[in-house]
């Protein structure tokens, strides 16, 4: 029996309830045939049946993720990434903290950017980074440029006096003695071995497989510094080591083997000149005392005046390290700010100049030419999509072919046909002026502007509202309209009442097809749209292609995907995504 409140009274016997009264009556499991209790058994086949499925499923998953999830994540990363400014001048970033933003830079701040660039001229990164600033101020791309040419004669003069001091500080030795740990030498020492040993076998060998099967490949060991020298040298051990890493991954030589680059012999001085390395007790510790005692006596070139006598003297411009200061985060909201026509810079964010506002205009013009073609081909798709529908079956399928026609049309060539249809000279204007619409001296504008974009893309988008509206009023039952009318409603008042919200459906899945292909074109609107008639997207394909600012186009898609996504729900919301039927 069973109480008025239990639900069993309710819904009856169930396989969930029939296990648990089992379990009361027999005060134990139910087991399975295998011995096992039912609930686990159970358990373990519901788990193997999602297995099952979601390794069906998997192939189509992982797609999905390559060629859909993964590209638009990393253009949302791309949008506000910004590591190269921060990677290439480390030091430099560190010293602009206490840069106040409008004079020159003090000496320290230019001694950190010549090691910052001298290292990132070796390493080939000058010109990205100055491509990088260029996008925010014009002439910084080639100023880079200029000064990765100099940067080898930044520090020649501390070198010669140190070599005329004494000529063992031009050789490698010395500066193994002075930098490289005893851990690093020895293990140097027995790579070096090895590798003799090793073309001494290659060249015993007698075929050419043996020789190359006895190829030396293991690579010198990361060069390591000895903890002397880092805390009495700290500036020289600093820019030692990164020429040291510099020479072996990108040249692929050994430090052992190489004179430092002139602005190592410049750290040193400055490390001397101002009191370190009396701490130092190693091997060559009488000839660093001896270069300590004779340093105030050198000539001093300050790296600011090379910079600004000898480089190029746009280095005294504030504007050029405010852009340096204002993108030196990894992240930065820069390129999303110049897609909304603002700016970043040292002051803060500020609008951009009038003659530069060109985005809000693009994304302006995108939507209402993009809605514009969506009702374009509303007005011409409905009526012949009613007309297929309501044609016999052979006679629909013909029409149906060419509907379907221009698919199997090069895009390039139907674009490039309404050029010629669309030009002053061109066919549609001779026809109007042949039977007396339009003067010969006053042809239409319909090529290079909104007119022509509007005119070609609704030829070519207009398939893709006729198919789905065509498709749903295919399952439209003829015999509701003529009910209708046998109840005394007039044609139109039958069509308005009981066809058209029928199709509805159709429309809807029509209009997304159409506006969300239509918003992301930028073939058509570049060969017919002038400087009028052209979309978001052309300018995006240009920073792509020609421009080469990734950040800025990755903004620009990331606001056209949140644009669309937001239109998107404003149409769940009034219209309603169940709505949408292709049929």
């Amino acid at each position: 029996m069973t109480s008025a409140t239990d639900p069993d009274a309710y819904t009856g016997a169930t396989p969930d309830n029939a296990i648990r009264d089992a379990d009361r009556a027999e005060k134990g499991p139910v087991l399975a045939a295998d011995g096992t209790p039912l609930k686990a058994s159970l358990a373990r086949s519901l788990r193997v049946q999602k297995l099952r499925a979601l390794g069906l499923i998997a192939p189509l998953l992982i797609f999905i993720l390559v060629t859909f999830i993964a590209p638009i994540a990393d253009m949302l990363f791309r949008s506000v990434e910004n590591q190269i400014v921060s990677e290439t001048l480390p030091r430099t970033v560190q010293e602009l903290e206490r840069w106040d933003g409008e004079s020159v830079p003090d000496e320290e701040t230019f001694r950190a950017l010549a090691a910052d660039l001298m290292i990132a001229t070796e390493l080939k990164n000058h010109t990205r980074l100055g491509s990088r600033l260029n996008y925010e101020t014009t002439g910084i791309s080639s100023l880079f440029r200029q000064t990765g040419r100099d940067m080898d004669e930044v520090g020649e003069v501390y070198l010669d006096q140190f070599v005329e001091l004494d000529e063992a500080w031009e050789e490698p030795e010395t500066w193994m003695t002075l930098m490289a740990s005893d851990d690093w030498l020895t293990a140097r020492d027995q790579w070096a071995t090895d590798k003799e040993e090793a073309e001494a076998a290659q060249d015993a060998a007698t075929t050419a497989e043996e020789a190359i099967a006895l190829e030396f490949t293991t690579p010198e060991p990361d060069f390591q510094l000895n903890q002397i020298s880092q805390e009495a040298l700290p500036r020289t051990a600093s820019i030692y080591r990164q020429f040291a890493q510099v020479i072996q991954s990108e040249d692929e030589d050994s430090p052992s083997e190489e004179e430092p680059w002139a602005i190592v012999y410049q750290a040193l001085y400055e490390d001397l000149t101002a009191g370190r390395g009396e701490g130092y007790d190693g091997d060559i510790a009488g000839l660093l005392t001896e270069a300590r005692e004779a340093v105030g006596s050198f000539e001093e070139v300050p790296v600011r005046e090379f910079f600004l006598e000898e480089v190029d003297e746009d280095w005294a411009d504030p504007e050029v390290w405010g852009t340096i200061e204002a993108f030196s985060s990894p992240y930065t909201a820069g390129y999303f700010l110049a897609s909304a026509d603002f700016q970043l810079t040292p002051q803060g964010i500020e609008r951009q100049p009038e003659d530069q506002q060109i985005y809000g205009l693009l994304f302006q013009r995108t939507m209402f030419m993009s809605l514009t073609i969506m009702f374009s081909c509303i007005v011409l798709g409905y009526p012949i999509a009613f007309l297929l529908s309501n044609l016999p079956v052979r006679t629909s399928n013909l029409l149906l072919i060419l509907v379907l026609l221009p698919f199997w049309t090069s895009l390039l060539v139907r674009t490039s046909a309404w050029k010629v249809l669309l030009q002053q000279q061109g066919v549609i204007n001779d026809i109007l002026v042949w039977i007396g619409l339009v003067a010969d001296n006053n042809r239409l504008e319909l090529i290079n502007n909104q007119t022509g974009t509007i005119i070609a893309m609704t030829h070519i988008l207009l398939p893709f509202m006729i198919l789905p509206l065509y498709s749903v009023m295919k399952t439209i039952p003829p015999y509701y309209v003529r009910a209708a009318k046998s109840l005394g409603a007039t044609p139109f008042t039958a069509f308005r009442r009981v066809y058209f919200p029928q199709s509805v459906p159709g429309i809807g899945a029509g209009c997304i097809l159409v506006f969300i292909l239509a918003i992301g074109y930028y073939i058509t609107p570049e060969l017919v749209g002038g400087t009028t008639g052209t979309f978001i997207s052309n300018r995006i394909a240009y920073h792509i292609s020609s421009s080469l600012n990734w950040g800025l186009a990755a903004a620009l898609g990331s606001i056209l995907l949140a644009l669309v996504l937001v239109l998107y729900y404003l149409y769940d919301r009034i219209v309603g995504i169940d709505n949408v039927s292709l049929g």
